[in-house]
């Protein structure tokens, strides 16, 4: 073999060194194969760049945000997830100047929260609501993105420590809010 077609053949390989592995990553993407089954989140994961705006609630938060949404008055689980949420809030140690949270009722009253008081309460559009979120009307815990973008879901029942976990990662990753 000579220079010429050893040069062709280093070429050929070289291209298929990069281009071959750009196919294959293409290819498990486009038909969902070779997918790890694992998952490093708690939550619902949110991906279809749904905003808080499109959940129906208006803020204009510019740090990452604990979000606590109702249809009704705020009941018992309702309350649950707020105190879960300024717990997660405090929780974040040095951290927490990152972070807010708020709750986003559709009715009723804004009472008994005195004892909360970094707490933000906001109107909730009920019919914006009921479009994106499940309509079985119990409260969700939401982390909101300091762009407004919704990231993750929780229900009523989850666990605190799944939720910091979650959020400190976030917060690692994230070079904004």
């Amino acid at each position: 073999m000579n220079a010429r077609q050893r040069g062709r053949w280093q070429l050929l390989l070289l291209l298929a060194g990069f281009l071959l592995p750009m196919l294959l990553a293409t290819g498990m993407y486009r038909w969902q194969f070779w997918l790890p089954d694992s998952r490093t989140y708690h939550g619902q994961l949110l991906g279809t760049g749904q905003l808080r705006a499109d959940l129906g609630v208006q803020a204009s938060e510019t740090r990452w945000q604990l979000l606590v949404t109702t249809p009704g008055a705020c009941a018992e689980d309702c309350r649950q997830l707020v105190y879960l949420a300024r717990q997660i809030h405090t929780g974040l140690g040095r951290e927490a100047g990152r972070a807010s949270h708020a709750l986003a009722m559709g009715a009723g009253p804004a009472e008994g929260f005195e004892d909360y008081p970094q707490l933000r309460l906001l109107p909730l559009n009920l019919q914006r609501y009921r479009a994106l979120a499940p309509s079985d009307g119990r409260p969700r815990l939401w982390i909101v993105d300091p762009h407004g973008n919704l990231v993750l879901r929780y229900d009523a029942g989850v666990r605190g420590q799944d939720v910091l976990r979650d959020l400190r990662h976030l917060l690692k990753l994230s070079n904004i809010g």
